[in-house]
């Protein structure tokens, strides 16, 4: 039967990397110690420098997508832009109703003629 699968905390992981950094010793060594299997910690190394790299939080957590403030805020705007487009989508339909009366001003205007 399989062992349930390890958590770790995003502190645990960072303590892990700055060992791996700081100590000179190579991940296999550092994950023993820990007691962790070692290609975690060659995964959370290579994450870290990924992270860093870009600009972007390191170790969020599960379900927490790992972006910079920019792309946090470009997902906003399409997210706003996609909404406006659904908005005018159903505007224009609407209108395209409202002119199929055979009138421009609608039911108000048919009114307005009788004696």
């Amino acid at each position: 039967m399989p062992s349930p699968k390890q958590k770790f905390t995003a502190e645990f992981k960072q303590e892990a990397v700055r060992l791996v950094a700081a100590s000179g010793k190579s991940c296999a060594e550092i994950a023993r110690d820990l007691g962790v299997p070692p290609h975690s910690v060659v995964r959370w190394r290579k994450h870290h420098t990924d992270h860093t790299a870009l600009g972007r939080p390191v170790f969020t957590g599960r379900g927490i997508a790992a972006q910079s403030e920019q792309e946090a805020r470009l997902k906003e705007l399409h997210r706003e832009r996609e909404t406006a487009r659904q908005e005018r989508d159903i505007l224009k339909k609407a209108l395209a109703c409202l002119g199929q009366n055979g009138t421009r001003m609608g039911p108000a205007r048919s009114f307005a003629k009788q004696p």
